[in-house]
């Protein structure tokens, strides 16, 4: 499915972007500790993003194809994205302490797609 695909490579080009900018641009203005937060943030939507990318590529039609859970994987990961490297963003930048409380919500999204791919995985291979 296109989508996942597309999504992927947006926030793989945005993870760069991100990490480029905290590199240069917040290096000064951020204290260590929200440095490594922002960091984090670039680091997971990263390594998702490829996730997104990955579960595009199995829902070609020459591979898994459209299984319901490749779709709810992909859906789960781009929503632990926005929830977990946003809200770490935004942590970042304004130093609002109660934004650490909804990182975890994005992080249990990200266990659950990866849950579902297993799923679909075995799902396939039956």
């Amino acid at each position: 499915m296109p989508f996942f695909i597309i999504a992927g490579a947006v926030n793989a080009a945005i993870a760069v972007a991100f990490g480029a900018f905290g590199a240069h641009a917040l290096k000064e203005k951020l204290s260590e500790h929200y440095l490594a937060i922002w960091e984090t943030a670039v680091q997971y939507q990263m390594f998702h993003a490829l996730a997104l990318l990955a579960i595009g590529i199995l829902m070609s039609p020459s591979l898994f194809g459209p299984v319901t859970q490749l779709s709810w994987a992909g859906y789960l990961i781009l929503a632990g994205i926005i929830i977990f490297s946003g809200s770490l963003y935004v942590l970042s930048l304004t130093g609002i302490g109660i934004l650490g409380a909804i990182t975890p919500i994005g992080g249990v999204a990200f266990i659950a797609g990866w849950i579902m791919l297993i799923v679909a995985a075995i799902k396939f291979s039956n």
